[in-house]
Formats: C-alpha cells, structure tokens, sequence
C-alpha cells in the first residue's frame, strides 16, 4: 500500500502567472522534489517542468480550471512553463511531499 504524503510548501517559493496564449515561464528551486500547481482561473492551462529553455503546448501536463495538482519533478528541474489558449491564473509552488 502507497502512501501519499502532504505537500510541504518551501516558504516564500509561491508565484502567481497568468499564462496566455503564447508560452512563458518562471524559474524554481531546483532542488525542490515537487511542485504544486493552482489553477483558480476559469479556463484550462497546459505546463511542462525541465532545465533550460522551455515551451510549453496543449500536449503538455494539463492544469484544468478550479484545479490543484502536485506532481514530482526531477532533480535540477527549475524552469516551469505554462501556456493557455483563454488565459487563466496558476500558482506555482515548489516544496516536498504530495505525490
């Protein structure tokens, strides 16, 4: 049986985006485990985690509106990008846990 943990949130790595129709990023800890994404936007955005220049497309990891998720990412992983076609809001926090 797995067990999930709580999301532990490192102090102060919380941004707020409003990804738009052409791909943008934010850089984060790239130390950190996981990240967590909220989008308390009306409309759908698309994200996509790696190290360096990234471009992110409606084939990348979906964030749906009124939606939180955690995902694991690797480490040296500190470029986040997010694209959405309607433009919404997404936080983006780095930290432990919740996977």
């Amino acid at each position: 049986m797995s067990t999930i943990n709580q999301f532990s949130q490192r102090a102060g790595s919380n941004q707020v985006v409003t990804p738009g129709a052409a791909s943008a990023s934010v850089t984060v800890n790239a130390q950190d485990k996981a990240v967590r994404l909220v989008n308390s936007g009306s409309n759908i955005c698309y994200v996509r985690i790696g190290t360096g220049t990234q471009t992110a497309t409606t084939a990348d990891i979906p964030v749906r509106a009124g939606s939180e998720i955690v995902i694991r990412k690797r480490d040296g992983d500190a470029t986040v990008a997010h694209i959405s076609a309607s433009g919404t809001t997404l936080n983006i926090a780095t930290g432990e846990g919740g996977i």
